[in-house]
């Protein structure tokens, strides 16, 4: 029985003349009308007539009453129902009317209307062409409208915002939309829809599910939909969203601006509509920032604005611009970095009875905030603001700036959550640009060592036109161990080296400027460039030895260097070289071949007991030779002989000049990021001309002295350097002298000239003379002590053949013609 009264079904006794003559109590629950109000009356008064709008076509409309039906309640109110009508006949069949019975549409018992109509979840029923027939008490509170409010209107007039997304820059579809397409298609969608509550400053996010409601013979006669608040799940994920987001996009590279910039950007549109970083100057140079106390009460901070990111582009300023931003004394972004808080500034205030206008479902309560959180500033407003979070960028216990995420057009306010993003967000980033600086204060100083290592200007010599480049690797490398020099030697030649250490960093640099000073010093003595190298590895050796690391710092030996030694004499166009584990150079005659270089190279550096091979040619004057550490070559995508195939068809190029093909060879051969860094000596050989240089062969006579002071003094007037003269006549006396006494035959004299006047003796003895005091009454030992104060150097060298002494006096006035 309590299912009956929980789902009453009238039955009614319609006459042939459409009149009530029966009522049952299940009509008086259904309807509300006693059997007194209805006997006697025609039953066409109980229908709905018209029926309701948007109430479907044909369903009680005809002459046959059977069917789906609107009937009037006593109430007022419209009751649809399932009816069916059954004739009744007499004894002798004549038709005495119908039986009709009633019941509602849906036969569900009045609880499940109630379990309906109290349900905490949103619903909806509307006809196909989406006019409101029934919402439940939740749908009424989500919508700020009454079912009586809505009842046969249109969705798109009572929620004309359902009209738009809130996001268009998701490509969302309107939620009115899709209740469209599910009417259209009759295919049920399932949604999450972002909107505004009327009344409220927060965005909430609901779960909708949206389906068509189909009659008997399969027709959508109405669409249904349900939706249940998930706001706090909702925003916490798009916040994890904005984090993963950061994880990968903030900090990808150790450089300080672009750090900022990744920073700036990764939040806008999704979190917030503009983002500045600002920082201190000292930070952009990779310096150590101000300590906190270093800000007097009062004092004005100045920052730079390193990165700012909105969503209207045009607003962004210009690329690589740091403008400065000074923070006044009070001000938010000032009490910020002093106080070393964060502080949320919203233009709207607490609403009526001093509560927070909450959106319904969010994780906002005002309990969340931190103290002297937030501040509402009506000012804001005037700014196009509808709120701001400040967050001073601290990393490490330094203060590097500060950061602000500000909304504009927007008018959901941030809540306490946001805060705690804003925070996360630039914690992350300061650690990052913490890093970014650095990296970047200890690249500067491995640049600047390794700069001050590497020649700062080419030496003047007359051999060969030299140009060249050193490039240290991206911002993401370390500086690394590349070097090359150009060292005058005697006798007008000159060597070209160019070398490399394995690793990156301080270490390198430091083994950079260790091999460096070793190649000079044997340079000096002059060795050829096979047994410059053995000393070389030798000395290497001993260095990694003696640097062994006793404790816990990093070894610094130069292992894994490669050099490559190269001496070319302009008087006989020899061209010598030797290499240790180094690119072979590559030389290119004038008429554009590439000469070939039949030497294998010898191993790196550092290992010891094994030898290297020294290969000897003779170029045509105007000869290129180029010579370059393996990070000219470095590409990923082609092998070594393709790189140098590319390189070759460079250095075939016409240029103005040296330094013009040396930029030419960079911009071709470098890619714009690159891991290593590169080192690139490009000379161009000259040949001296043959009227100067004189020799003459000496007899082992100590008669022969004087005629060797005339040749010389002969040929130094005909080359008009009579100023010369005394000096030139006093180092062939002595030189020669020393050759015929303490030397072996043969012995040649040669003179020189060049950008200085070179006087060479050789002779066939290995014995090498050497500076010593003379004593008063000694007879020998003061010509070298003379050579050496006369002349601008001196020195010996050695040859397979026996030594070579020289010396070289300046020539001030004179120049090859």
């Amino acid at each position: 029985m309590a299912g009956k009264q929980d789902s009453p079904t009238a039955v009614v006794v319609v006459g042939p003349d459409g009149v009530v003559s029966g009522w049952s109590e299940g009509g008086r629950l259904l309807l509300g009308w006693t059997a007194e109000d209805t006997v006697g009356r025609p039953v066409t008064e109980l229908l709905v007539d018209p029926p309701p709008p948007g109430f479907p076509e044909g369903y009680g409309a005809g002459p046959d009453p059977s069917g789906f039906i609107p009937l009037r309640h006593r109430d007022g109110s419209t009751v649809d129902a399932v009816v069916a009508a059954h004739p009744l006949t007499g004894p002798d069949g004549r038709a005495l009317g119908h039986v009709v019975t009633v019941q509602r549409w849906g036969r569900r018992p009045v609880i499940a209307d109630r379990a309906f109509e109290q349900c905490p979840f949103a619903l909806g029923v509307y006809d196909p062409e989406l006019r409101f027939q029934w919402i439940n008490a939740s749908s009424g509170r989500v919508i700020a409208h009454s079912e009586e409010q809505v009842l046969g209107r249109k969705y798109r007039e009572v929620l004309p915002e359902f009209d738009r997304t809130l996001f268009p820059e998701r490509d969302d579809k309107p939620y009115t939309d899709k209740l469209a397409e599910v009417a259209r298609t009759g295919e049920p969608a399932r949604l999450i829809t972002v909107f505004r509550p009327r009344g409220s400053d927060y965005a909430n996010a609901w779960a909708t599910s949206i389906w068509p409601v189909r009659d008997g013979e399969g027709r959508v006669r109405a669409i249904a939909n349900w939706g249940f608040d998930m706001s706090a799940e909702y925003w916490a994920r798009q916040r994890l969203l904005i984090l993963n987001q950061a994880s990968g996009g903030i900090g990808r590279t150790l450089d300080v601006i672009g750090t900022a910039h990744e920073l700036a950007g990764t939040p806008v549109p999704g979190f917030a509509d503009l983002v500045s970083v600002d920082l201190f100057d000292e930070v952009l140079r990779g310096e150590e920032p101000p300590s906190a106390s270093a800000f007097a009460p009062g004092e004005t901070i100045t920052l730079s604005r390193a990165a700012q990111h909105s969503a209207k582009e045009d607003t962004d300023p210009a690329p690589g611009a740091t403008p400065h931003v000074s923070h006044t004394p009070g001000s938010v972004a000032a009490r910020c970095m002093t106080t070393g808080r964060s502080t949320v500034e919203l233009a709207a205030g607490p609403g009526q009875g001093g509560e927070w206008a909450f959106g319904p479902g969010l994780a906002a309560d005002p309990a969340h905030w931190p103290p002297g959180n937030p501040l509402i500033d009506g000012s804001l407003a005037a700014e196009g603001l509808t709120g701001r979070i400040t967050v001073p960028l601290r990393a490490r216990g330094a203060l590097l700036g500060v950061v602000t995420f500000s909304r504009l057009e927007r008018p959901e306010a941030f809540t306490a959550d946001d805060l705690i993003l804003a925070e996360e967000l630039t914690a992350k980033a300061a650690v990052a640009i913490d890093n970014a600086r650095r990296y970047s204060r200890e690249r500067t100083t491995a640049l600047t060592l390794q700069r001050s290592l590497l020649p700062q200007g080419l030496p003047n010599q007359e051999a060969v036109e030299v140009a060249s480049r050193y490039l240290p690797g991206g911002t993401g490398a370390e500086v690394g161990g590349d070097w090359f020099d150009v060292i005058p030697l005697s006798g007008a030649r000159v060597a070209l080296v160019v070398g490399d250490v394995v690793g990156h960093g301080l270490h390198a640099s430091a083994s950079m400027g260790r091999l460096r000073t070793a190649v000079r010093t044997l340079a000096d003595v002059d060795l050829p460039p096979d047994e410059l190298l053995t000393h070389l590895d030798d000395l290497v050796l001993h260095l990694a030895s003696d640097l062994q690391p006793t404790g816990h710092f990093q070894p610094t030996g130069e292992s894994g260097a490669t050099c490559l030694y190269t001496v070319y004499d302009p008087v006989s166009r020899r061209f010598t070289l030797a290499s240790a584990g180094h690119p072979l150079p590559l030389i290119i005659h004038p008429d554009g071949t590439r000469a070939p270089v039949t030497t294998q190279p010898g191993p790196p550096l550092g290992i010891g007991g094994l030898p290297f091979e020294a290969t000897e040619s003779e170029l045509p004057e105007g000869s290129l030779l180029a010579l370059f550490t393996d990070g000219l070559l470095e590409d990923r995508e082609y092998d070594i002989d393709e790189r140098i195939a590319a390189l070759q068809q460079v250095l075939n190029h016409s240029a103005p000049s040296l330094e013009a093909l040396c930029d030419t060879v960079t911009d071709a051969m470098l890619p714009e990021r690159r891991t290593d860094d590169a080192a690139l000596l490009l000379a161009r050989t000259h040949a001296l001309d043959p009227h100067h240089v004189a020799d003459w062969y000496v007899e082992p006579d100590t008669a022969q002295v004087p005629r060797a002071r005339k040749f010389a003094l002969d040929q130094v007037d005909a080359w008009g350097l009579e100023e010369a003269s005394f000096v030139t006549e006093l180092v062939v006396s002595e030189l020669v002298t020393n050759a015929i006494r303490y030397g072996e035959p043969p012995i040649r004299l040669r003179l020189i000239r060049d950008s200085s006047l070179i006087c060479e003796v050789t002779d066939a003895s290995n014995t090498a003379p050497h500076l010593r005091r003379a004593r008063a009454f000694d007879e020998g030992g003061r010509g070298l002590l003379l050579v050496a104060q006369l002349t601008q150097g001196w020195g010996t060298r050695h040859t397979t053949n026996g030594k070579t002494i020289w010396c070289a006096q300046p020539l001030p006035g004179a120049a090859p013609p």
